[in-house]
């Protein structure tokens, strides 16, 4: 038998919408196998979140890839589409780290564009040079790289200020059923340019309060001493270990008012959440922040951050 005869071929599926709970738990074990072996999530927390979500209709579509001619077999790779984002389009593919080099993510490419979207981008996340490799293949170029920079314990110590809040601001945790409102209206404000973020619902909202790594202690509320007004946030999250890789916590959402932008509020909140996460025992902190953002980027590196991964997007390169 020649090599040819050994090479697999896959199946891809299509399915419009939040797949069903058997897929999606398979799904789930795929992204966790992968998560261990390359040191990065595959798939965006919002994709995951949308994924879980009934009512994803339109926003989604799923490409599943098995082995071809044998039934119930293991899920192999996986390719989602989200759209009405910022970007438009976006696409990410994960494929099973024992499977991978043997067409898995070729096949689901090929599915993907036999859609016809227009304008679609997609994510890299670690940027592996197999994606990159496999992006260059299909005439992706990179657009966009979002950094992930990380602040270890000792960092903290040599760089981190002491947290100095403006005068007449005082800060409190999170309050569930209480507090859901007045956190939609402040972060709207506060990422009024920023159309992902500050479009954030409700129902976006209800669906993160409800993950397991949910700590109202850790989402933040800065509010005017006065009156209670809500001027801005840090919200924090604590990623569990997986494997080899130690739990982490993130400064997920930090949010400033634009009446309370300019009074250092924003610093303030940022070292409330490193010393947060810090007295819970965490050795290290990490952020996502848009490399173009180079008044964030210095910021953070004041503050004793550096570079540690990148996540770069993809799209269509022009001839």
């Amino acid at each position: 038998m020649t090599a040819a005869q050994h090479t697999p071929t896959w199946s891809v599926d299509r399915t419009a919408g939040a797949p069903a709970a058997t897929v999606l738990e398979e799904v789930r074990r795929l992204t966790a196998a992968a998560t261990e072996a390359d040191g990065n999530p595959p798939l965006s927390e919002q994709t995951l979140v949308l994924l879980r979500a009934q009512e994803a209709g339109d926003r989604l579509l799923v490409f599943t890839a098995r082995s071809a001619g044998q039934q119930d077999s293991e899920l192999v790779g996986v390719a989602v589409i989200t759209r009405g984002v910022e970007d438009g389009a976006v696409l990410e593919l994960v494929v099973g780290p024992d499977c991978r080099g043997e067409g898995a993510g070729t096949a689901l490419i090929e599915a993907v564009l036999a859609e016809g979207i227009g304008g679609l981008r997609g994510w890299s996340h670690g940027n592996h040079s197999a994606a990159a490799d496999l992006a260059a293949r299909f005439g992706f170029g990179p657009v966009r790289e979002l950094w992930r920079m990380r602040l270890t314990r000792a960092a903290v110590e040599e760089s981190v200020p002491d947290l100095r809040l403006p005068a007449g601001v005082a800060l409190r945790a999170f309050v569930r059923g209480q507090d859901e409102e007045a956190w939609l209206s402040a972060n709207a404000a506060a990422f009024a340019h920023h159309p992902e973020q500050g479009a954030t619902t409700r129902a976006d909202l209800e669906a993160r309060m409800d993950e397991d790594w949910f700590d109202a202690d850790g989402f933040l509320l800065a509010v005017r001493e006065a009156d209670g007004v809500l001027l801005g946030f840090h919200w924090t999250k604590i990623h569990a270990a997986i494997g080899a890789h130690p739990a982490m916590g993130e400064v997920y959402v930090v949010g400033v008012t634009p009446g309370a932008q300019g009074t250092g509020l924003g610093k303030a909140l940022t070292i409330a959440g490193i010393e947060y996460l810090h007295r819970k025992g965490l050795q290290a902190i990490m952020l996502y922040v848009d490399a173009h953002n180079t008044a964030a980027v210095a910021l953070y590196r004041k503050l004793g951050f550096t570079r540690w991964d990148v996540d770069v997007m993809y799209a269509e390169t022009t001839a």
